[in-house]
């Protein structure tokens, strides 16, 4: 009985592991080149989230020297060396070495009946701050920043005393800048801390998870597993499915290969499988959109004339109806299927026509109905966020479904189809197009430089990197409101200069 039940389990094992990976319909991949620009915009930000370090006051007392130090406020940052760098498995690596950090602060001192108040220049010098931070999936699918560890140290802290009594205390200043070299240190991780969790976080909050593209079909881009982190790439693997808006909750099992992502060159690289093109085809076919009719003055003239030149017996059969309108009905007969190899991408699409005689106030009268069979090629572009399409046509059939006989008769129609196709169908299709689909890049960041590659089964897209909007100014447009409070709020009040309130 053991033995069979472990002969069930190696049959099923790898459709298990099959099932739990389930292929992604679009992979991204920044890589370490793209991690350096990322840098730049994340020292600007993390420079600005230390110029607005909290301090608390210092006070204290050393015998009969009385100290109270407040208003502290950072003046100045030098990052001399930084560092942002992948670690494997799941992490984000961001070293600050060497760092100084210039500050001003208010003093308020009592030696024996010596009495002074003004300011102090410090510096905080040999600032360092290791940070990691754990990237992962949360429950919506979005990346995000998991946790974080920080340490942070300053080996030494200088204060320039100025004013009457300098000479007299400046041997004292050594319990301010102990102090104060504490309260300092253990400000810049918490400081870090919230604007990981909470402030980059919202910035990650922009990339669309599930959103609609337009009044008929959404794109769910949730990610399928936490990302996978090499020490010089981090990939990102996405649903990339389209669904029709009227039955969102309807999932398409992905059939298709998995992109594979080798190059490191460019900053940035999204690929696409044929899934994510045939779930958006599908969607669209599901939503009931790819039909189109053209009746009366809607018809080209000179296909018109053809028609009723092709069809004149039956026509003739209906009078006094002959002059009555047409009506051409184009119909997609079955979801429409993307093919991508290194040569090209291309569409097939089944569709059938159906002409009809539409005399007023009479029942539609059919003349034929015919089968059609298209090849459309797709030029696959990425401009700014935006993934697009342009097709054209390429290969085009008609045949009756009746009899093989009507098949030869319609082979006059075989070119005026296609011009009708082209003029009047083909734009129409990409006016659709053009718009495009977001790719999922948090707001402010767009793609520069784009190069397309067909693969076998898929697509890729390299690109660079570029910051239309720093990373402050997404995080003010999104910052929550603060409620207002229901009471008068009142301004700090300023240090006393009593001496005997030191």
């Amino acid at each position: 009985m053991a033995a069979g039940s472990c002969r069930l389990l190696l049959f099923l094992l790898p459709w298990l592991v099959t099932a739990s990976h389930s292929p992604p319909g679009c992979k991204i991949r920044i890589t370490s080149k793209g991690l350096d620009l990322v840098k730049q915009e994340g020292l600007r930000f993390v420079e600005q989230e230390l110029q607005n370090i909290t301090v608390s006051d210092l006070h204290g007392k050393e015998g009969q020297f009385h100290y109270n130090i407040s208003q502290v406020k950072v003046m100045d940052l030098q990052l001399a060396f930084s560092d942002l760098h992948f670690q494997p498995q799941q992490h984000l690596v961001f070293n600050i070495k060497n760092a100084s950090i210039s500050l001003r602060f208010r003093r308020q001192l009592l030696y024996w009946f010596f009495y002074d108040i003004g300011s102090i220049n410090a510096s905080a010098d040999g600032v360092h701050i290791h940070t990691v931070l754990q990237l992962a999936k949360d429950e919506a699918g979005r990346l995000k920043i998991s946790n974080i560890s920080c340490n942070a140290s300053i080996a030494r802290m200088h204060a320039g005393f100025s004013g009457t009594l300098r000479k007299v205390y400046e041997f004292l200043s050594t319990f301010i800048v102990t102090g104060m070299r504490f309260l300092l240190s253990q400000q810049i991780c918490p400081s870090l801390e919230h604007a990981s969790l909470v402030l980059l976080n919202s910035v990650l909050d922009t990339v669309p998870v599930r959103n609609y593209v337009d009044e008929h079909i959404g794109i769910d881009y949730s990610l399928l597993r936490d990302p996978a982190v090499s020490m010089d790439t981090l990939d990102l693997d996405f649903k990339g499915m389209f669904f029709p808006r009227a039955r969102e909750n309807q999932e398409l099992e992905n059939h298709a290969v998995e992109p594979v992502i080798k190059e490191t060159e460019r900053m940035v690289y999204v690929a696409f499988s044929e899934y994510f093109f045939d779930s958006a085809m599908h969607a669209y076919f599901q939503a009931g959109v790819l039909t189109i009719e053209l009746q009366g003055e809607k018809v080209p003239k000179d296909l018109e004339v053809l028609l009723r030149a092709t069809f004149f017996g039956t026509i003739f059969m209906l009078s006094p109806a002959v002059d009555a309108p047409l009506r051409l009905v184009l119909q997609v007969s079955a979801p429409p299927r993307c093919i991508i190899k290194p040569s090209g991408t291309s569409v097939s699409v089944s569709a059938f026509l159906n002409i009809s005689l539409v005399p007023p106030g009479r029942p539609a009268v059919q003349l034929s109905s015919m089968a059609m069979e298209t090849k459309l090629s797709a030029k696959v572009f990425l401009q700014g966020k935006a993934l697009r399409v342009q097709l054209d046509l390429r290969r085009f059939r008609i045949y009756s479904k009746q009899s093989a006989l009507e098949s030869l008769a319609l082979f006059s129609l075989q070119a005026p189809l296609k011009t009708l196709l082209q003029l009047t169908i083909m734009p129409l299709i990409n006016e659709r197009t053009k718009k495009g689909v977001q790719i999922p890049l948090p707001e402010g960041m767009d793609f520069t430089k784009e190069v397309v590659t067909n693969h076998a089964g898929f697509l890729t897209v390299g690109a660079d990197l570029h910051f239309s909007k720093g990373l402050r100014e997404v995080i003010e447009k999104y910052r929550p409101v603060p409620t207002a409070p229901a009471y008068p709020s009142s301004q700090p009040a300023e240090p006393s200069v009593d001496p005997h309130q030191l």
